[in-house]
């Protein structure tokens, strides 16, 4: 039998989601990757999209400066102030519905510089 050349765990079903270069459990990540700020040019950008989900719209939270709880939080008061569920995915707020311009107004009372973007 062949030794595979990148090695590591190809499938399991104990660690749930692990960093991809320390093959750790998110939680207790030593890399930088996933401990850095969403570097940008500092505007949080709110957009639609219904690719990949059979017609059903999202609104897109991106370029948000927070990260872990934080993201957390702040996901967690958008869906409440929408009345709606969502997800947090690669640092990105998923907001179920078309949901954009109540998303702005609360990013709007917290400072943050906010566009909405695409159509």
């Amino acid at each position: 039998m062949a030794k595979r050349k990148s090695g590591g765990l190809v499938y399991s079903t104990d660690g749930g989601r692990t960093c991809p270069q320390c093959r750790r459990p998110l939680e207790q990540c030593s890399c930088k990757q996933n401990n850095s700020v969403n570097s940008g040019d500092g505007v949080i950008r709110i957009s639609r999209e219904t690719k990949g989900r059979k017609g059903a719209g999202v609104t897109l939270v991106k370029g948000v400066p927070l990260v872990g709880v934080e993201l957390k939080e702040l996901a967690a008061e958008l869906k409440k102030k929408c009345g709606v569920g969502g997800a947090i995915k690669d640092g990105v707020i998923e907001i179920q519905g078309d949901n954009r311009d109540a998303v702005k107004k609360v990013l709007d009372t917290k400072g943050w510089v906010v566009k909405l973007a695409g159509g």
